[in-house]
C-alpha cells in the first residue's frame, strides 16, 4: 500500500472538466491526484511557413507546455523569452503525441495550437497533459465539423499516457512527485485507444533495467488506460468525467 492508500497498480483519481476556458476552441481542466493541468486548443487559420513551401494542402499541429511559478513547492521561474530544455522535450512529446491520431490530410491549411499549462504539479505533468489535451483537441475538431469547416473527422482515434515506475522491483503505477523522485526506473508510456505505442519513454535511474521490466509495464500500461479512454469519451461528450 502506497502512502496515499493506493494499491501498486492503481492510478490516481482522474477528473476531466471540458470547456473549462471561454475562449479557447476546445479546453479542459485535467485533475490527476494532486496534479492539474489545463489544457486548450486554438485554431488558427493556415500554416507555418515551412510546410506552405512543400506546397502540400496537409495541416499541422504544435504544442506548448508551461509550468506556472507557483505549480512546484517552490517558486519556479517563469520562461520569459527563452523555453527550458525540459520545455522544450515535453511540448514535443506532447505535439507529437497528438499528431499520431491525426489525419492532417483531412485539415488542410488548419493548424491548431495545443497549450498545456501546469496549474499544481504532483509528478505526471506530462503524461496528464497528454490525456487531457487530447480531449480538448477532440472539442475544437467537433466545431470545426459542425460548423462544415472540416468535412471529415481527422481525428482517428484517442491517445493517452501513463507513468509506471520500479522500485526494488516492484511496479508503481501513476507516481506522484515522491515516487518518481525514489524510482529505480521510471518509465512514460503513450498509448492509442487500440493499443498502439506512439511514445515509450524510460530512464533507468539508478541501475540498467531489462527487457522484461518494459514489456510488464506495456502490459500494465494497456489495462490501467482502459477506464481512461473512457473517461476521455465522457469528458469528449462535453461531460465532466470522473474516475
Amino acid at each position: 500500500m502506497r502512502k496515499d492508500a493506493r494499491s501498486s497498480l492503481q492510478s490516481r483519481p482522474l477528473k476531466i472538466t471540458p470547456h473549462y476556458s471561454k475562449h479557447s476552441d476546445g479546453s479542459v481542466l485535467i485533475e490527476a491526484g494532486d496534479t492539474r493541468v489545463l489544457c486548450t486548443v486554438c485554431i488558427e487559420e493556415g500554416v507555418p511557413g515551412w510546410m506552405r513551401s512543400t506546397r502540400n494542402s496537409r495541416g499541422w499541429l504544435t504544442a506548448e507546455y508551461s509550468m506556472l511559478p507557483s505549480s512546484t513547492h517552490t517558486r519556479g521561474r517563469r520562461e520569459r523569452g527563452h523555453v527550458s530544455g525540459r520545455s522544450q522535450e515535453i511540448q514535443r512529446l506532447i505535439g507529437r503525441s497528438l499528431r499520431g491520431i491525426l489525419d492532417l490530410n483531412r485539415c488542410p491549411d488548419l493548424t491548431f495550437v495545443v497549450d498545456c499549462d501546469v496549474i499544481q504539479a504532483d509528478g505526471g505533468t506530462r503524461t496528464t497533459a497528454i490525456t487531457g489535451s487530447c480531449v480538448a483537441l477532440k472539442l475544437a475538431i467537433d466545431k470545426l465539423l459542425r460548423s462544415g469547416r472540416l468535412k471529415q473527422n481527422p481525428m482517428i482515434e484517442s491517445v493517452s499516457a501513463i507513468s509506471i515506475g520500479f522500485k526494488n522491483d516492484q511496479m508503481l503505477v501513476d507516481l506522484n512527485y515522491e515516487e518518481d523522485f525514489e524510482a529505480d526506473l521510471d518509465l512514460n508510456l503513450v498509448l492509442t485507444s487500440s493499443n498502439r505505442i506512439l511514445e515509450l519513454q524510460g530512464t533507468g535511474e539508478r541501475a540498467a533495467f531489462d527487457k522484461g521490466q518494459v514489456m510488464r509495464a506495456i502490459d500494465c500500461a494497456e489495462e490501467v488506460l482502459l477506464p481512461i479512454f473512457e473517461l476521455q469519451q465522457i469528458a469528449g461528450d462535453g461531460q465532466v468525467a470522473e474516475g
